[in-house]
């Protein structure tokens, strides 16, 4: 007997980065900073993560490209894992997301790719404690998702691995 159900997940649309709570928009002001630090020679697509731990601490992490194109790193990676490296053990509460291009004005957010998602879900899952998402272009609407888990339905574990 087949079973049918429906995933979803809600999120919230801000206009501007002006409609956020004060502790948002500084978290993607450090985002947006940190995108300018991107090494992005090939794509000319620049991604900037900062990542808010629990005991109010900032990580930062911007995308670092390399010309063997699996070498590189995204910003969302590079945070969590400086994250996971500088505060073991303190939760992840909330990363920040931009993401511009040198070649054209980026104008919807950009979400995390999958290899990101699976990184930030290992964290999310780990603490057992969502991992809050806000999402922005250069400029425009923020995005804001309750937990990565709501972007990864499904998503593995290491529940498959015992």
């Amino acid at each position: 007997m087949s079973e049918q159900k429906n995933i979803s997940f809600d999120i919230t649309i801000y206009d501007s980065i002006d409609e956020l709570a004060q502790d948002d928009q500084s978290l993607m002001l450090e985002a947006v900073a940190v995108r300018k630090n991107a090494y992005a020679p090939y794509s000319k697509f620049r991604v900037g993560a900062a990542v808010k731990m629990a005991n109010s601490e900032i990580v930062i992490g911007s995308n670092q490209e390399n010309a063997c194109y699996p070498s590189g790193l995204c910003a969302e990676r590079v945070a969590i894992f400086h994250a996971g490296a500088k505060f073991p053990g303190i939760s992840v509460k909330t990363i920040a997301i931009t993401a511009a291009s040198d070649n054209y004005e980026v104008s919807v957010p950009a979400a995390p790719c999958g290899n990101c998602r699976q990184a930030i879900f290992e964290y999310e899952f780990k603490q057992k404690q969502p991992i809050r998402l806000l999402l922005m272009a250069e400029k425009g609407s923020v995005i804001e998702c309750r937990a990565i888990e709501d972007i990864l339905p499904l998503g593995f574990n290491s529940t498959f691995l015992a």
